[in-house]
């Protein structure tokens, strides 16, 4: 029995095809390297389209400022709800073109951006950029 994982993005800046066959033999761990890659890409590519839409860099400016470094996973959890982090969020995704259960759902991918780049700067591995693969190098490092 065969199967097949795909994925191709073919719009502006994006052009991507991805595709895997899986047969029994195939090795779980190709599949789990394919995914990691894939994975990596969207994130790459929502992150982009953050910073098309609002002013990301008011964020980043924000996270930078909390001064996190290694060992800091506590901290990092707890500034991640602060009112600081809080407001700029609110800020910069309440924006006028959206309705409101848009701004909400905007706001929740910036506090997931904002967990994400956060814990990496604590030192953990929170997705799977992260990851030594040998025969692929590291895969492509998001720039968060």
């Amino acid at each position: 029995m065969e199967g097949s994982i795909q994925f191709i993005a073919n719009y502006d800046d994006w052009k991507a095809i991805r595709k895997q066959t899986i047969t029994e033999k195939t090795d779980p761990l190709t599949v789990m390297e394919f995914l990691a890659s894939l994975t990596n890409s969207v994130d790459a590519k929502i992150e982009s389209n953050l910073k098309k839409k609002v002013e990301l860099n008011k964020l980043d400016k924000a996270i930078n400022e909390l001064g996190l470094t290694k060992g800091d996973a506590t901290k990092a959890l707890e500034e991640i709800n602060s009112r600081s982090i809080s407001r700029v969020i609110n800020e910069i995704s309440q924006l006028p073109t959206l309705q409101k259960n848009q701004q909400k759902e905007l706001a929740d991918f910036l506090r997931t951006y904002a967990t994400r780049k956060c814990l990496k700067a604590c030192g953990l591995m929170v997705d799977y950029s992260q990851i030594e693969i040998p025969g692929m190098g590291r895969l492509k490092k998001t720039k968060m």
